[in-house]
């Protein structure tokens, strides 16, 4: 297990070596050792957070590994590349043997090496893997989560996208306990917005992340002396209202839908701009097969 793990790093390291998880562990015996779990872009904004609260004189943590999701092709030439929150870890001077990226957050050499770590506290943003119970049993004072809505509202993989298209006037984010249901732990703390009529959803995805930050960072505190989980709110699941990932199928824009609901579907999504060409070229074949003359 461990051999096929190294091969889905970014780094030739050995999952299982203790070496430097253990030298970890002792550099961070003074400070309280934090876990981040992120891979998109708007993750690298709650790791860059995390790295400057826990570079102040008084910070009482320390970030002691990360973990994204295994290098993939994208851009141009399809070259196999780290995730962006590992790009941007690098780039800050971590670690890279710090650095996990299992295919699966079950992997047995993945947990035995975060179970080595010893963390007090995981902080997920926008990670991509579905977490065990494990995973959720290893960390001492939990697992917290950013997630860009106003829990229990929009529950599940795309929050934002789900509530442009439904036009809402305001969401927000909420900074939550993992636990195995999903989006269902109990809420630290929310923080609101305004929906901007103009706003496309990587913009909206980026504002609240970087609101989430903010939250976070405020909120460490009460998480690792404990009083955050004592007065954490619990959900009303009668009021819970799911956010399932975008199908291709709900992508393609119909002209016969009013054009309120086209703006609000359109730009999700990098995929949709594609696909709303493609169906105003449709409409311009179509016309004009049946305007032309018929011989």
């Amino acid at each position: 297990m461990c051999s096929s793990l190294m091969l889905r790093r970014f780094f030739c390291f050995n999952a299982a070596s203790s070496s430097s998880v253990a030298a970890v562990s002792s550099s961070t015996s003074k400070k309280k050792s934090l876990v981040f779990l992120g891979s998109p872009q708007v993750s690298a904004t709650v790791l860059d957070a995390l790295f400057n609260a826990s570079a102040a004189p008084s910070s009482s943590f320390e970030v002691a590994a990360i973990v994204t999701q295994p290098p993939s092709r994208r851009e141009r030439g399809r070259k196999m590349m780290p995730s962006p929150v590992a790009q941007y870890a690098l780039d800050r001077g971590f670690p890279s043997d710090l650095i996990f990226t299992p295919q699966r957050a079950g992997e047995e050499a993945f947990l035995s090496s975060l179970t080595t770590l010893q963390p007090e506290l995981c902080i997920t943003a926008a990670y991509g893997n579905i977490l065990p119970t494990r995973f959720l049993n290893i960390p001492s004072l939990g697992t917290v989560n950013i997630h860009p809505s106003l829990l229990p509202l929009y529950r599940g993989a795309a929050p934002v996208q789900r509530a442009l298209q439904d036009g809402v006037k305001g969401t927000g984010v909420s900074l939550a306990f993992t636990v195995r249901a999903l989006d269902a732990g109990p809420v630290i703390a929310r923080g609101r917005l305004e929906v901007d009529d103009q706003i496309k959803a990587p913009d909206l995805l980026a504002l609240l992340f970087s609101e989430g930050s903010k939250l976070l960072i405020s909120k460490l505190p009460s998480i690792f002396d404990g009083s955050a989980k004592v007065h954490a709110e619990p959900q009303d699941d009668s009021k819970a209202t799911l956010a399932p990932k975008i199908t291709p199928e709900e992508s393609w824009l119909s002209f016969d839908d009013e054009a309120l609901v086209l703006h609000n579907k359109a730009g999700q999504e990098p995929e949709q701009k594609f696909l709303l060409l493609m169906t105003k070229v449709a409409a311009i074949i179509s016309w004009n097969l049946k305007s032309s003359p018929q011989e």
